[in-house]
């Protein structure tokens, strides 16, 4: 048995399975109370409907970005370890870099079947657990405190720690993913290296100009049903750009 049957077992199947059923029961649940939680406080149901859908829409519309990412891991890592990763706990653009780069460090050259042993798989699994897991670790110890600095000042003037917080995290993800390819030309790479990092950037820009689009449709145009389905509608038009630049291009 090769060591790609060997990641596609039935034991890993079940096993990666039984994880995943279990956080999708634990989703129901906290759904479930916190429904009954916003009745019982007087919420308007339309409104509780709205977030339902709207965090639907944002969960599974996005979901086709990560279906691809599985498939794309599953040639090296088996189906069963990337499925478990991409839909618990992990991101796409960090469970490919962290794999190439543990696969990078056990010797191979690239990260595929043909150059995948028992060792490397462990290895690559390891690393892709262990550089995520700061998060939920942290979480035990100051999750409390931190949840005791949420929210706005009085009378909503200001912003509340939590939105500058937010505010600073967005910040941050845009300069990582865009700031690479801009400083590519700002450092010394000239038009040349520019010319072959523009796709992140055009895509990039037509996202943000659809979410203007759609958020000038909710405010101006008395369209707020459209605010549900802003992220992710605009998600998918800068997928289907990136692949309509990349077969233009």
């Amino acid at each position: 048995m090769s060591i790609v049957e060997k990641l596609n077992s039935p034991v890993l199947y079940g096993i990666c399975g039984a994880i995943i059923g279990f956080v999708a029961l634990v989703c129901v649940v906290f759904l479930v109370r916190a429904y009954r939680v916003g009745i019982r406080l007087g919420m308007d149901k339309r409104k509780l409907h709205r977030v339902i859908l709207s965090s639907a829409s944002f969960s599974v519309l996005p979901s086709i970005g990560i279906l691809l990412g599985v498939i794309a891991l599953a040639g090296a890592l088996g189906i069963p370890w990337p499925w478990l990763r991409l839909s618990v706990i992990g991101a796409l653009h960090y469970e490919t870099q962290v794999a190439q780069a543990a696969a990078e460090q056990v010797g191979m050259k690239t990260l595929s079947a043909a150059e995948m042993t028992a060792s490397g798989f462990s290895t690559i699994a390891l690393m892709m657990s262990l550089c995520i897991i700061w998060g939920m670790v942290l979480s035990i110890f100051f999750n409390k405190k931190y949840t005791q600095k949420l929210g706005g000042s009085s009378g909503g003037k200001t912003m509340g720690f939590a939105d500058r917080a937010m505010t600073a995290m967005f910040i941050g993800l845009v300069s990582a993913y865009l700031g690479s390819y801009l400083g590519d030309f700002v450092s010394g790479g000239g038009m040349l290296a520019f010319r072959g990092n523009w796709m992140p950037l055009a895509v990039a820009a037509v996202s943000a100009l659809v979410m203007g689009c759609l958020i000038r449709l909710s405010e101006r145009k008395n369209m707020e049903w459209v605010e549900s389905f802003s992220i992710a509608l605009s998600m998918l038009v800068s997928m289907a750009a990136a692949v309509l630049i990349g077969l233009m291009v």
